[in-house]
């Protein structure tokens, strides 16, 4: 996350994808310890090892690919920021080694070209984009209705490019290993536009999308490091400090995180209900069985609703859709306000309007913040821990809430703590055809948005099986 942005922004302009083989080979050798080692905020792995299982299927498809027989795209899970470096050594190590030993003949670089998110360069710096370009990365404005210049980059690569193309079909991460987000309708879209483009050229390649799922282990259960970070945000947030009854290791921490998040939340409807005059009851209904989980699930629900309303009230968006899709709309009204595309020069504008401009992009970029709290928190549910009261789930969601206080605490998100190494386990899933799906999509729009949506849902079924 930036500094708090203080001017008016010129556009974001589309980074022009130039793949360069050289760069890629730099990355590669210094792949292990950028896993290895913290060396940027977002370059935060720790993670010592990467398991894989079903490569051999991948690699067969590489084969097949540059024998002119198909195209593929990757679809992979996003829970954390550090899955596009696992995807790399995926193909950079773990395929090439796979298909040697499985007798796979691969005559040319096993890589792809990927999407990624054009905001990553808002925080991360330009320098990120320069690199992302040189490895074969084309931006794309996640909220915008139709990015045209990276929508038609994709489609004539996945058709035309010399390497598959890889994408994360949910959009962003949401922190949790074994939580799928509702994935968005892209990835079945650019399928069946690969598939008309080789019709319309009269090419016989089948198209191909294979899920992939990501899942992430502590080397050793951090319990102790997970007891320092609970302490410190309990501290950090206020929380008077109580003796917790003796019990099971995971009881406790459970309680502990239970009673953080209670206070918090409370803390924060009366922060809404006072400066931004939100009706939030001090009562939420509910059924009467409900769990006393499943109603501070409810009101956190309730909370982001009224987080996203303030936000959404200010730049005049109508709140449509899940939390996803209110959060990416607002990222792109937010933008625009900032990154002026209506402002040919803001050099050139007379101190009067550019003052103008640089007080709503401050505005701007305070409201966002509201939408950014919510992001952390999309996917939490009342039963994620009660289900597999792990290490690793216990850590997930005590550093969402750790982002959020450093959302709140700073205009700077640092760098989270690390709790300990970890494992990668990378499953690749069976391919699904696109090709056969492609006669069930023509004919009227109506029969193009189903078999758009059956897709979607065939992929979301197959990248949740693979991480139950």
């Amino acid at each position: 996350m930036p500094r708090s942005i203080q001017s008016t922004q010129p556009p974001l302009k589309f980074i022009t994808q130039r793949f360069n083989p050289l760069i890629l080979q730099i990355v590669r050798w210094l792949l292990p310890m950028v896993l290895r080692f913290r060396t940027r905020p977002w370059l935060t792995a720790g993670i010592v090892r990467i398991e894989a299982k079903n490569v051999e299927v991948l690699a067969e498809l590489y084969q097949q690919f540059q024998a002119g027989k198909i195209r593929f795209l990757l679809a992979f899970r996003h829970p954390e920021v550090e899955d596009p470096l696992c995807m790399l050594y995926l193909l950079s190590r773990i395929v090439p080694q796979v298909a040697r030993q499985e007798g796979i003949t691969l005559q040319s670089l096993v890589h792809s070209y990927f999407l990624y998110d054009r905001g990553m360069t808002v925080w991360a710096g330009d320098c990120l984009g320069w690199l992302f370009s040189r490895l074969g990365g084309v931006p794309v404005h996640r909220g915008k209705r139709l990015d045209r210049q990276a929508i038609q980059t994709a489609r004539e690569l996945f058709a035309n490019g010399k390497l598959p193309i890889a994408v994360a079909p949910e959009g962003g991460t949401n922190g949790h290993s074994g939580i799928v987000s509702p994935l968005e309708p892209g990835v079945a879209q650019m399928g069946f536009w690969c598939v008309e483009d080789l019709q319309k050229a009269n090419r016989p390649e089948t198209v191909i999308v294979v899920p992939i799922a990501i899942q992430y282990r502590y080397v050793e259960p951090p319990w102790s490091k997970l007891d320092w970070l609970l302490s410190k945000l309990e501290a950090d947030s206020g929380l008077p400090a109580i003796e917790i009854e003796q019990g099971k290791r995971e009881e406790i921490y459970y309680q502990r995180l239970y009673r953080l998040a209670e206070y918090l939340i409370t803390e924060m409807e009366e922060f809404y209900r006072r400066f931004y005059h939100q009706d939030i009851p001090k009562t939420i209904t509910t059924e009467e069985s409900a769990t006393p989980n499943q109603v501070l699930i409810a009101r956190l629900h309730r909370l982001l609703d009224k987080s996203l309303q303030v936000a959404e009230q200010y730049f005049g968006v109508q709140a449509q859709g899940n939390f996803i899709d209110r959060c990416r709309r607002l990222e792109e009204t937010g933008w625009s306000y900032i990154y002026r595309e209506d402002l040919p020069d803001i050099n050139a504008l007379p101190p009067f309007k550019r003052g103008l401009a640089d007080w709503i992009a401050q505005e701007a970029d305070l409201r966002m913040r509201h939408m950014r709290i919510v992001e952390s928190f999309v996917a939490v549910t009342a039963t994620y821990i009660q289900e597999q009261p792990t290490a690793e789930r216990f850590a997930e969601t005590t550093l969402l809430i750790f982002d959020m206080l450093s959302r709140i605490q700073d205009t700077t998100l640092p760098g989270r703590p690390r709790l300990g190494l970890r494992e990668a386990q990378i499953t690749v899933g069976e391919p699904i055809s696109v090709t056969e799906r492609w006669k069930n999509s023509q004919g009227d729009r109506n029969a193009a948005r189903q078999a758009v949506s059956d897709l979607t849902r065939d992929l979301q079924i197959a990248l949740e099986k693979m991480i139950a």
